[in-house]
């Protein structure tokens, strides 16, 4: 059986910079995984091309980064200081992350340590372990985008295979966004119920039913900000609500959050 959509092919120039800008950093020794649509593509079989490459870095390696890049010819901006930035070569460009967007999911070593070898434009790479991509991807629950699909993908793909008590850590305090997208990956997939072992699914439902035997929790915090930048917003600025990406509870300043939030103009002006 054919494939739904046919594959995209990926333009020469975009290829032929991606190849070079990741051998650059090959050469000078920039740690990086890569993720996106690649690696998922080699975890599930879904293959698409966009305009952006994205590779994993540490936020203390992006300096050294982006002085490799820019010295290669490249154009560099640290985009949004919390979790990316950018090199570009005309209209092609490669994002390199060390976090996500909320906050979340800041790559460390462990990204590393279980870091998958893969084939990427017939070369010999890392990509970010299918555990990171799950964590990092559901969280991502905007208007205009909502991974919960490329998880559940993964989820179909790896699920026996996966170390879900790493997964599951790494959730920590957010672990009800990941009990979410299984009850939802039974949905989907019913034939494949079984991809999630059934410990991590009472373990999970243990979880809710004390928590739904406490009292409400009293500090009036909106967890919604940390899925979406966007749809939240009311809830902080105008209903009382603390921001749970704002520390100490979460991770992000003040400032940083205000110029999170002053990208969604920007990416609705594209």
């Amino acid at each position: 059986m054919g494939s739904a959509l046919p594959a995209v092919e990926l333009d020469d120039n975009a290829r032929d910079f991606y190849r070079e800008a990741l051998g650059h950093l090959d050469r000078e020794g920039v740690q990086y995984l890569v993720g996106g649509a690649y690696a998922l593509g080699q975890y599930t079989g879904i293959e698409r091309h966009t305009k952006d490459f994205d590779i994993f870095i540490r936020r203390e390696d992006f300096a050294r980064a982006r002085r490799v890049l820019e010295a290669a010819g490249y154009e560099t901006e640290l985009t949004f200081p919390h979790w990316l930035g950018k090199a570009f070569h005309g209209d092609d460009f490669i994002d390199l992350i060390f976090s996500a967007g909320n906050g979340v999911a800041a790559v460390d070593d462990l990204w590393f340590e279980y870091a998958v070898p893969g084939r990427v434009l017939d070369m010999d790479v890392r990509l970010i372990p299918a555990e990171e991509m799950i964590w990092s991807k559901g969280l991502i629950m905007e208007r205009e985008r909502f991974d919960g699909a490329d998880v559940a993908h993964v989820l179909r793909a790896l699920g026996p295979t996966l170390d879900w008590h790493r997964l599951i850590g790494r959730y920590g305090p957010y672990w009800r966004v990941l009990y979410s997208h299984l009850v939802l990956f039974g949905f989907v997939y019913p034939s494949s119920r079984s991809n999630v072992p059934a410990w991590v699914m009472n373990e999970l439902g243990d979880r809710i039913r004390k928590e739904s035997a406490q009292p409400d929790a009293r500090e009036k915090i909106c967890y919604g900000t940390m899925i979406s930048r966007q749809q939240y917003l009311r809830d902080v600025h105008e209903w009382g609500y603390k921001d749970a990406r704002a520390e100490p509870v979460g991770s992000m300043t003040r400032e940083e959050i205000a110029h999170w939030t002053a990208g969604i103009a920007e990416d609705g002006a594209k």
